[in-house]
């Protein structure tokens, strides 16, 4: 992040320059050329069996070619061999991964370089340089109930050990290391937050993988027993993992608002396209105004979404004081659009739309998915409320 202690206003652009625009237009052409939604469907949704749930479904040379492209740096500090691009670049970026409904650990990858960007310790940035070769990291921090709070992880490290169980792990099957949330037994200094590096083939560590509707994502429940845990592994400096945290979660909020944007635009266009060739009476179906009017709708709710989020992104890279507002008044908008996009897309589609072989459903699931990742919307809501009457 490119925030600083000194508050700049915001540029009436959000801060777009010419990197961030070179970086969508090649995105958007990499998923046109490498993923259409036909191959997506053939990819993830080839097998209706439910029982198959628990199944990780992505194409591996797809994202070594993502790699190859040096997307998982895009927000990785320079000073550790990133790039440390603008989060409104990112959040670029990462719409255009969500309108290719990206099965991979993307958003993962991206949301823990922010939390490493932000401990600012030197196994931190250890952690970093491993993100700019290649490797790839989801947080695990979530415990039973599924609370996003970052003082609520079940996990404990004492005695060089770590114990419990975490839930709700993004991608689980497809990352090379955890950055975890533990509490850390000290006899000195009581129990502190610490976050912890931990490989994803650690001894001690069992992968419990959930069965989701998500079709393009996996989600798994993570049980160490007694893993070991070296100093090297602690990437918070003592004291400071919840500061870390905060600092970098409106950054985690915009990474998944800007999916959740990306997907409704797809669900809005593929809709219109549909609108636009079905006939019903002799007429295309968006003739009808109880087809058009749920349209403008739905592209009313997204231009609202997406404006929230480049304000929040750009809050990020200039007025850091208000990023965790915007980001969550961004969340919650993005949500919002999901439901009803997600709503009014298979509806639109009539029969078709509520079958499996309608690519509408792959893009619903997700949308269902990330609605609830870091809180839904009445959650952004009650946070953002909380925050603003502390600063009153």
């Amino acid at each position: 992040m490119t925030a600083t202690s000194k508050t700049i206003q915001q540029p009436k652009d959000f801060g777009f320059d010419a990197d961030a625009l070179a970086l969508k237009d090649v995105a958007e052409k990499f998923f046109q050329d490498n993923l259409p939604t036909q191959k997506l469907h053939a990819l993830v949704a080839h097998d209706s069996n439910l029982e198959h749930g628990t199944v990780s479904r992505w194409d591996a040379d797809l994202w070594q070619q993502i790699v190859d492209l040096g997307w998982l740096m895009v927000s990785v500090p320079e000073r550790v061999g990133g790039m440390g691009m603008s989060a409104v670049a990112v959040a670029t970026l990462v719409e255009q991964a969500g309108r290719a409904a990206l099965p991979g650990p993307l958003v993962p990858t991206l949301n823990v370089s922010y939390i490493l960007g932000a401990c600012g310790t030197d196994n931190a940035d250890a952690a970093l340089s491993l993100i700019c070769e290649g490797s790839t990291f989801s947080y695990a921090a979530c415990n039973k109930s599924g609370s996003w709070e970052h003082d609520t992880s079940d996990l404990v490290i004492e005695g060089g050990k770590l114990t419990g169980e975490v839930h709700f792990v993004q991608d689980a099957q497809k990352v090379d290391y955890f950055l975890v949330n533990a509490k850390l037994v000290n006899d000195n200094q009581g129990v502190d937050t610490t976050l912890v590096a931990v490989p994803a083939n650690a001894e001690g560590l069992s992968i419990m993988p959930n069965a989701i509707i998500d079709l393009t994502r996996d989600q798994a429940r993570l049980q160490f027993d007694q893993t070991p845990i070296e100093n090297q592994q602690i990437v918070s400096a003592p004291g400071k993992a919840l500061e870390a945290l905060r600092l970098a979660t409106p950054a985690l909020l915009v990474t998944i608002s800007a999916d959740i944007c990306g997907a409704a635009e797809w669900q809005l266009q593929t809709t219109a396209e549909y609108a636009r060739t079905r006939k019903q009476f002799d007429r295309n179906i968006g003739f009808f105004q109880a087809v058009k009017h749920p349209l403008a709708d739905f592209m009313i709710a997204i231009d609202l979404a997406r404006s929230h989020l480049y304000n929040a992104a750009c809050a990020i890279d200039f007025e850091p004081e208000k990023a965790e507002q915007f980001a969550r008044m961004a969340k919650a908008a993005a949500s919002d659009a999901a439901a009803f996009g997600s709503k009014k897309s298979v509806q639109l589609h009539g029969g078709i739309g509520f079958t499996w072989e309608c690519f509408v459903h792959i893009y619903m699931k997700r949308q269902l998915h990330s609605q609830t990742l870091l809180g839904d919307a009445s959650h952004q809501r009650a946070k953002l409320a909380e925050l603003i009457l502390s600063q009153s």
